[in-house]
C-alpha cells in the first residue's frame, strides 16, 4: 500500500527535528450545510531543521518514531514570509554602533 502524502502548514519549530504541522480542511455540517473549518494536527520528523513557522511543507507517512511522531518531511514548498522584529532591530543597533565608532 503507498504511503500518503499530505501538505501543510508549519505551526511550532520549537523542538529539535520535529516539527507540528496543521492540515487545513473544509467539512459540511451534515444538518445545516455550512462548511467548517477543521485542522489536523501532524508531528513530523525534519531531520536537517530546514522549515520554520509559516514554511507550506509536503509530509509523507513514516514509521513510528517517537508516540506522536508518524510523519516525515518530503520538501519545502513555500518559505514563511515572516519577519523577526526583535532580529531587525538588533541588527540595526550594530550597525548603528559600528557607525558611531
Amino acid at each position: 500500500m503507498p504511503k500518503r502524502v499530505a501538505v501543510g502548514v508549519v505551526t511550532g519549530d520549537k523542538t529539535a527535528k520535529t516539527r507540528r504541522v496543521e492540515i487545513p480542511r473544509l467539512v459540511k455540517h451534515p444538518k445545516y450545510g455550512k462548511f467548517l473549518r477543521r485542522r489536523t494536527v501532524c508531528y513530523i520528523h525534519d531531520e536537517e531543521n530546514e522549515s520554520h513557522v509559516g514554511d507550506t511543507v509536503e509530509i509523507t507517512e513514516a514509521r513510528p518514531m517517537s508516540r506522536t511522531k508518524r510523519w516525515s518531511l518530503v520538501r519545502v514548498l513555500t518559505k514563511s514570509r515572516l519577519v523577526d522584529v526583535a532580529a531587525m532591530r538588533a541588527a540595526s543597533r550594530a550597525e548603528t554602533e559600528q557607525q558611531s565608532d
